[in-house]
């Protein structure tokens, strides 16, 4: 049953990528030509429906890990906090994902309370939040944070039933005023920022159905990519301050592996990866786009971090600081639909990301979320 359902899901992909490059052909020739509109796919952010109900199924059976991880992520699933928006950075993240969280127990569980406790969020915000000023600095990062907890929430609970309509256009129109600004105005320094930025302009545009925003989030990634990601067939001049002075440029290579690959280098791949699964969930192939460079990246930064050595990339040769519970969602894709080896991502996830990965911002408990299939394709 599982493996039907993930073909016809992959038909389904086919169809997506003629009806979202249609009208990517459409705009490019400014109109004259237009033979079709992208349409949106629906639940289509980071998640999809197959990849749901795989996980549905796994935690109904009480089958390990998913039931485990899911009974972590249910202690996040709270009523959130009806008297004011927080405006300090932890007091938001803890509303983001508690949004998030009551919306996949949801998905989950189809328990109304949890879909009750993300909708009042959602409302809330969508009635009282009132932006972030100044539109630079440290509100570019906290706006992309914020924005990849929220959106993948709602556009979790647009299919539930008690959600009014109305208030489904409220949280759209907050989205576009509140978020689009600070999401919009895209940061210039470190590339971790913009990736996050990024990961928010994708899920919020599903959400919204926003054509517009969605291709304007497809082209800053793929400009990032280059500019975050390297490959030996790059240009050879790279600005070393901004790469944090390297010492040998490999495949794989981050922007901010010397400057800390236990941190932002993390946070960075996840958000990237993130933008490549919303795009997938809507038809648009950017995981073949650029395979090359982000299964490097994968393979070189599980290895550092494994090893617990920076494999010669950097003055210093030790790879230590935090590790996060991402990973899932590039090795689900590579691994689990193309059938990529990926053996220091997989050494990685079985031996430490599953066990000790911190789920954080918006890493979201992925080997929840996207750890599917793993055991019919291994």
């Amino acid at each position: 049953m599982i493996k039907l359902v993930c073909s016809i899901f992959d038909c389904r992909q086919n169809f997506l990528k003629f009806l979202v490059f249609a009208g990517l052909y459409c705009v490019a020739l400014g109109g004259s030509h237009c033979f079709a509109e992208m349409r949106f796919s629906h639940p289509g952010a980071t998640h999809n429906q197959a990849d749901l109900l795989f996980v549905k199924s796994r935690i109904k059976a009480g089958e390990q890990p998913w039931a485990g991880y899911f009974e972590q992520l249910r202690k996040l699933a709270v009523a959130g906090d009806k008297t004011r928006i927080p405006m300090d950075e932890n007091g938001q993240k803890d509303e983001g994902r508690k949004a998030y969280a009551n919306a996949l127990a949801w998905w989950y569980t189809e328990d109304t309370v949890y879909a009750e406790n993300a909708i009042n969020i959602l409302n809330h915000w969508g009635k009282s939040f009132n932006g972030y000023e100044p539109l630079v600095g440290q509100n570019q990062l906290l706006g992309g944070w914020i924005g990849s907890l929220l959106g993948p929430a709602a556009e979790l609970m647009r299919g539930y039933k008690g959600w009014k309509s109305s208030d489904q256009a409220m949280v759209q129109a907050m989205f576009k005023k509140h978020f689009y600004p600070v999401l919009n105005t895209m940061s210039t320094w470190n590339g971790n920022v913009d990736l996050t930025q990024i990961d928010a302009m994708m899920n919020i545009a599903v959400f919204c159905e926003d054509e517009k925003e969605f291709r304007l989030g497809m082209s800053r990634f793929n400009s990032r990519t280059k500019s975050y990601f390297y490959l030996e067939s790059d240009a050879k001049l790279q600005d070393m301050e901004f790469w944090f002075r390297p010492k040998k440029w490999v495949n794989g290579l981050t922007q901010e592996t010397c400057r800390d690959n236990g941190h932002h280098a993390q946070f960075a791949i996840a958000s990237a990866i993130h933008t490549m699964e919303v795009a997938w969930n809507q038809g648009v192939d950017l995981y073949g786009e650029h395979s090359e460079r982000y299964t490097a990246a994968l393979e070189l930064l599980a290895l550092q971090l494994h090893s617990g050595e920076m494999q010669g990339t950097c003055s210093n040769n030790k790879s230590n600081g935090n590790l996060f519970s991402t990973w899932e969602v590039g090795y689900n894709h590579y691994h689990n639909r193309k059938g990529r080896k990926l053996p220091n991502t997989k050494l990685l996830l079985e031996t430490r990301v599953r066990s000790d990965g911190k789920s954080e911002w918006n890493i979201f408990y992925e080997s929840l979320t996207h750890n599917i299939l793993y055991d019919f394709r291994r």
